[in-house]
C-alpha cells in the first residue's frame, strides 16, 4: 500500500487559506480529518485491567506510546498477591476470562488463584505484552501541568530504590479495588512474638502444621482459609466480628434458572471438569459459547434479588438459611453466630465450600466476642480471657476507601485529600472532576456487587479508549467530567441505594468497612444497566480544553482518513445502521 497522500488529490494553496488573508489569523490544519495525534499513556498496574487495556489499545488505537508501571515483580495484580491456602474465585471460571481470550481448559468450575494467575501470565506472554510493562516500579507522585497538558510523574524502582521522572498525556489507574491490604486496627498487634500473617501477603515458607493458629475475619479470605488449614493445625481459633451469608456451591446454584439444562450436561469429576468435558469445550465452539452465555445470563439475573428484597430476596434468604443450617449440622450455637439477620447480598456472597462444615470440627473454636488487644503470646478477648497461639492470620481485607496510594494533584489540589474529606465519587465510575486526562478502572460506583470483574474491565477499557481516540482526533488537549454531572450522578446513586439489599445493616467493604456509611463501591443498577450506560457517550457531561482557539480546526484539509482505508465506500454496506 502506498502512503496516504498518494491516494488523495493534491491540495492546492491550502497552507495559505485563511479567514481574511492575514498570516496571523486562523489557518487550516494540513492533515486529513481523523488523523490521530501522537500521545503518551501511562497505566498504573498490570493486573487484569492493565493487561486488558494493552489489548484494547492495540486493537483500536494508533500513534501512541504506552507504559505500564507495576509495583509487583510479576503481572497478575490481586491474583499474584493472594496466594493463601484455598484462595479461589467466587465466580464460574469460564465467565472469569476475557472475551477475546477464551480458555476451555479451566480445571474447576470456580478456579483457584494459581490457575487464574497462570492464565493472566500466559496471555501476557503469548500476546507479547511484556515490553510495555515495567515490573517492580511504583508511581509515587503525579501532578498535572496545565501549560504542557501533561501529567508529571515520579517513579520508584522498588528493587534499586532509584526515583526518576516520567510524563504522559493520559494517566490511567488500573490498580484495582481489593489491592491495598491493611492490618486490622487492634491494639498491640505488632507486639505479638509469634508468626503474624496477612492473607494478602502470605509468606511462601509459612508452616501452620500442628500449630495453634488464630484466623481473624470471616470475609471471603477467612472463609476460604479456615477449611483448608483446619485438618492440618493443632487448634484453630476463628474470631469473627459479624455473621455472614455463605452460599451453596456454584454448580448447585446454577441448577436453577435458564442455565439448568446446559449445566446438567456438564461432566464433572468431583469439583473438576473431566477430560472429556474439556475436549468437548475445545471441539464444539457453539456448545462452549452456549455454556458461557447461559452461565452469564444466570449470574446477571441475580441482581433482581438485590432490588426485590421482599419477594426474591426473601426466597434467597430461605434457601441460604436451609443451606447453612444443614451445613452447620443444626448446631444452634453456631447457627446463632453465623446466620445473619441482614438481607442476602448486603455483603458479597461467598460460596465457602467446606467452611461451615469445618466449624463443627473438634479442633476449631469460634469466638464472636471482640479482641481487646494483642499480647506477645496471643489474644486478650474483651471478656479478659487470654488465648495463647503460635500464629495469627489476619484475613481482614483491604483499604477500600478508593483513596489513591500516592498524591494525584489535579487542577484543584490532591485527589487524596478530596476523597478523604468527602464521599469518593466519580463519573460513571471512571472519571473525576478537576483531575484532567485521568481515568480509573473500577473506581467508585462500578458494578462489582455481582458478576465477573474481567467483563467489567473490558467495557470500561472500551469507554476510556473511545475518549482517548476522541482527544487524539478532535484537537482536545485535556478532558474532565463536569462537577455538576458528577454531583447529579452521586445524588442519583444515594437515592437509589436504599431500595437495595446492599443498604442493609451489615458491615461491608461496599461501605468502606462500615455498617451504616454511604455505599461508595457499587453502581446503582445491574451490570447490564452499566454496560448499556457506557454505550451512550454523553459528551455534554465533559469539559474540554482545546489545543486551538477554533473547535473545528481538527477538520483539517478537507479529506478524511477513511478515504485511504481498504473500504472507502463503507457507507454502502450497512445503509440501515445508525451512526
Amino acid at each position: 500500500m502506498g502512503s496516504f497522500e498518494s491516494k488523495l488529490p493534491a491540495v492546492v494553496n491550502a497552507s495559505t487559506a485563511t479567514t481574511n488573508g492575514d498570516d496571523t489569523s486562523y489557518k487550516v490544519l494540513e492533515q486529513p480529518y481523523g488523523t490521530a495525534r501522537q500521545i503518551r499513556i501511562v497505566t498504573i498496574g498490570a493486573g487484569a485491567s492493565g493487561l486488558n487495556l494493552i489489548k484494547t489499545l492495540r486493537t483500536h488505537m494508533t500513534n501512541y506510546d504506552h507504559v505500564v508501571y507495576e509495583k509487583n515483580p510479576e503481572v497478575g495484580g490481586t491474583w499474584y498477591e493472594n496466594r493463601y491456602p484455598g484462595c479461589q474465585c467466587d465466580h464460574p471460571s469460564h465467565n472469569y476470562q476475557f472475551s477475546w481470550r477464551p480458555n476451555p481448559n479451566w480445571t474447576k468450575f470456580s478456579a483457584d488463584s494459581t490457575e487464574i494467575q497462570e492464565y493472566l501470565c500466559r496471555l501476557c506472554d503469548e500476546e507479547g505484552m511484556r515490553p510495555e510493562i515495567k515490573l517492580s516500579h511504583e508511581i509515587i507522585r503525579a501532578e498535572w501541568n496545565e501549560d504542557l497538558g501533561e501529567w508529571l510523574l515520579k517513579i520508584k524502582n522498588t528493587i534499586t530504590g532509584e526515583v526518576f521522572n516520567d510524563h504522559c498525556n493520559f494517566l490511567l489507574n488500573a490498580s484495582g479495588i481489593l489491592n491495598n491490604w491493611k492490618w486490622p486496627a487492634i491494639t498491640g498487634l505488632h507486639d505479638f512474638k509469634g508468626e503474624l500473617v496477612h492473607s494478602a501477603s502470605w509468606p511462601e515458607n509459612f508452616d501452620y502444621n500442628n500449630k495453634k493458629v488464630v484466623v481473624i475475619g470471616n470475609g471471603s479470605s477467612g472463609v476460604q482459609i479456615v477449611p483448608k488449614i483446619q485438618p492440618h493445625v493443632k487448634e484453630l481459633v476463628h474470631v469473627i466480628r459479624s455473621s455472614t451469608w455463605i452460599a451453596p456451591p456454584q454448580t448447585e446454584r446454577m441448577l436453577k434458572g435458564n442455565s439448568a439444562e446446559i449445566i446438567q450436561s456438564i461432566k464433572m469429576d468431583g469439583d473438576k471438569f473431566t477430560t472429556e468435558q474439556k475436549d468437548r469445550f475445545k471441539a464444539d465452539n457453539d456448545y462452549y459459547r452456549g455454556f458461557i452465555k447461559a452461565v452469564e445470563e444466570q449470574v446477571n439475573a441475580r441482581f433482581k434479588a438485590q432490588v426485590d428484597v421482599k419477594t426474591l430476596g426473601e426466597a434467597s434468604r430461605k434457601i441460604m438459611v436451609a443451606h447453612m443450617t444443614k451445613a452447620l449440622g443444626g448446631n444452634q450455637e453456631l447457627m446463632d453466630a453465623m446466620i445473619p439477620k441482614f438481607p442476602v447480598g448486603c455483603r458479597r456472597l461467598t460460596p465457602g465450600v467446606g467452611y461451615l462444615e469445618s466449624l463443627g470440627k473438634e479442633n476449631i473454636r469460634v469466638v464472636t466476642q471482640g479482641i481487646a488487644k494483642i499480647t506477645e503470646k496471643g489474644l486478650e478477648l474483651t471478656s479478659g480471657e487470654v488465648v495463647e497461639v503460635d500464629a495469627i492470620i489476619c484475613a481482614t481485607g483491604f483499604d477500600v476507601s478508593f483513596c489513591p496510594r500516592f498524591p494525584i494533584i489535579g487542577r484543584k489540589g490532591n485527589l487524596q485529600d478530596t476523597w478523604r474529606n468527602g464521599i469518593p465519587s466519580a463519573y460513571m465510575s471512571c472519571a473525576v472532576p478537576n483531575v484532567p486526562n485521568y481515568f480509573v478502572f473500577l473506581g467508585p460506583s462500578a458494578p462489582i456487587g455481582h458478576g465477573s470483574v474481567l467483563t467489567i474491565s473490558e467495557h470500561v477499557a472500551k469507554y476510556i479508549v473511545s475518549m482517548l481516540k476522541k482527544c487524539q482526533t478532535e484537537g482536545i488537549k485535556a478532558v474532565q467530567p463536569k462537577e455538576d454531572a458528577v454531583r447529579d450522578f452521586t445524588e442519583h446513586i444515594q437515592a437509589f441505594m436504599p431500595r437495595t439489599s446492599w443498604s442493609g445493616n451489615c458491615r461491608s467493604w461496599y461501605k468502606n468497612g462500615t455498617a451504616d456509611g454511604p455505599i461508595i463501591a457499587l453502581h446503582p443498577g445491574s451490570r447490564i444497566h452499566w454496560f448499556h450506560m457506557l454505550e451512550n457517550f454523553r459528551g455534554e457531561d465533559y469539559e474540554y480544553t482545546l489545543d486551538s482557539n477554533n473547535r473545528f480546526r481538527f477538520l483539517g484539509n478537507g479529506f478524511s482518513v477513511k478515504e485511504a482505508e481498504e473500504n472507502p465506500t463503507w457507507y454502502l454496506d450497512t445503509p440501515n445502521k445508525l451512526f
